[in-house]
């Protein structure tokens, strides 16, 4: 069963990734889900990115009890975390359940009131109509909104150590600028751009093949959820593995 579907998803960007027949009409398409996924997601990414950083570290500051180990080393250890794990995966799983359920309902709903087979009769490719502006809004938006998220996730855990007492923002500021790597932001945005792609892929993909009614649709939209978070946590291992 994986390999019939796998091979569908395939066979299914195949015709995505087909040259369109007039530009003009996929920019509009484009910048609305662009606006959708970047901007329709932003206030939810920036206020999950805040408190993680600022319960991260809290939570640092717990583990690290000795006298020996400097405070600073807590901004440190929040910023590395949050640009190579958190800020990416969490967004992306965030996304996952937004934006990856509605591209699901919408192209599900098209399916079963037969407006997909009315755009393939009158010679569109539908695939590539319906699902190239997703997928392009998605590894466009998708990294943007991970770098927001790194900003205020470092920003929260600022606030979260200033109020909290567990590391002043002088010892917190230097932690974080300290021996940083640019390396691990480059490992960041590669995440964020392959999760774009899975999120808006996988979802269309789920959505464009239902059969039946809306309660299938329904089915679809949380199959696709599923089924995005899974293989986004194992690109997360994959990428991991060979970059760092």
């Amino acid at each position: 069963m994986f390999f019939t579907h796998f091979g569908k998803y395939l066979i299914l960007l195949k015709k995505v990734f087909k040259k369109p027949e007039k530009w003009s009409i996929y920019w509009k398409e484009i910048f609305l889900n662009m606006n959708n996924i970047g901007v329709g997601s932003l206030g939810l990414v920036g206020i999950i990115s805040t408190f993680i950083g600022a319960v991260m570290t809290m939570q640092i500051a717990f583990q690290l009890v000795s006298d020996l180990i400097p405070s600073s080393i807590i901004g440190q250890i929040n910023r590395d975390s949050s640009i190579l794990e958190l800020s990416p995966t969490i967004t992306a799983l965030v996304l996952a359940g937004k934006v990856g359920s509605s591209i699901s309902s919408q192209i599900g709903s098209m399916r079963v009131s037969e407006q997909i087979d009315a755009l393939e009769i009158m010679g569109i490719n539908a695939p590539g109509y319906l699902i190239l502006p997703k997928i392009l809004a998605g590894i466009t938006m998708v990294p943007l909104l991970v770098i927001v998220s790194i900003f205020l996730a470092l920003a929260g855990g600022l606030m979260g150590g200033a109020l909290s007492g567990a590391v002043t923002p002088a010892e917190y500021i230097t932690g974080i600028t300290s021996d940083f790597n640019g390396y691990t932001v480059a490992v960041a945005l590669v995440k964020a751009f392959v999760f774009g792609f899975i999120i808006t892929s996988v979802s269309a993909f789920q959505g464009f093949y239902v059969t039946g009614g809306s309660l299938e649709v329904g089915y679809a939209s949380t199959k696709s959820v599923v089924v995005s978070c899974i293989t986004i946590l194992a690109c997360d291992y994959i990428i991991t593995a060979v970059m760092l």
